[in-house]
């Protein structure tokens, strides 16, 4: 999983410029690698199955006196705890309420930690993306979500969610803002001159 290049990140950063030029909204986009580490799931699916496994086998075949089956267990627990830290088979353990969850939570304290909720207006607007979770969401202020109902992002997530999944996420941004302008052009369209928030795509770790 490889986050965007330089050049890349200043594409959307252009297309960012380009819609803000003719709306009074704010928009603000940030991708990050993954929502959280999650490390407590995989080491607890490492832990039922240290328990299970050996356990079986040793039902069917008696291999193991007390002692050994502890120390297989242990190796078991141990090994399942490294090959389930890989992120490719980490995310493929968790629950998607869990990633959905977890990548919902993240957005929101975004959109407060980038200042969003402070634009001139309420016409602040977050285009977030975890990678990992293959999670796209749009948060809007007042401002807008008076104007435009939710359900107009809603379908723009929808196909940007797509193009994430396909590992083709600068165009996917690429497109969504474009979706967004030509909605925000419409119902929040330019009164003045103004750039409160940058315009860089912001990158977490």
């Amino acid at each position: 999983m490889t986050l965007l290049t330089t050049t890349e990140q200043d594409r959307v950063a252009a297309a960012i410029n380009a819609v803000e030029r003719e709306t009074d909204a704010e928009l603000v986009t940030v991708l990050a690698r993954q929502a959280d580490s999650y490390a407590y799931i995989p080491l607890l699916w490492a832990g039922i199955l240290a328990l299970l496994l050996p356990g079986l086998v040793n039902y069917f075949t008696e291999w193991f006196d007390a002692d050994l089956l502890l120390l297989v267990q242990w190796g078991v627990f141990l090994v399942l705890g490294a090959l389930f830290g890989i992120p490719r088979i980490n995310t493929r353990l968790i629950p998607r309420h869990v990633r959905y969850w977890r990548a919902g939570n993240l957005a929101r304290r975004q959109f407060l930690e980038q200042n969003l909720h402070h634009t001139k207006g309420s016409t602040g607007m977050l285009i977030f993306v975890s990678e990992a979770e293959r999670y796209v969401e749009i948060l809007v202020d007042q401002g807008i979500s008076a104007r435009v109902d939710n359900a107009v992002w809603e379908d723009i997530v929808q196909a940007f969610t797509r193009q994430v999944r396909q590992g083709d996420t600068c165009q996917g941004f690429l497109d969504c803002i474009q979706a967004c302008g030509e909605h925000l052009r419409e119902q929040v369209p330019a009164t003045h001159e103004r750039n409160e928030l940058p315009n860089h795509l912001v990158i977490l770790p």
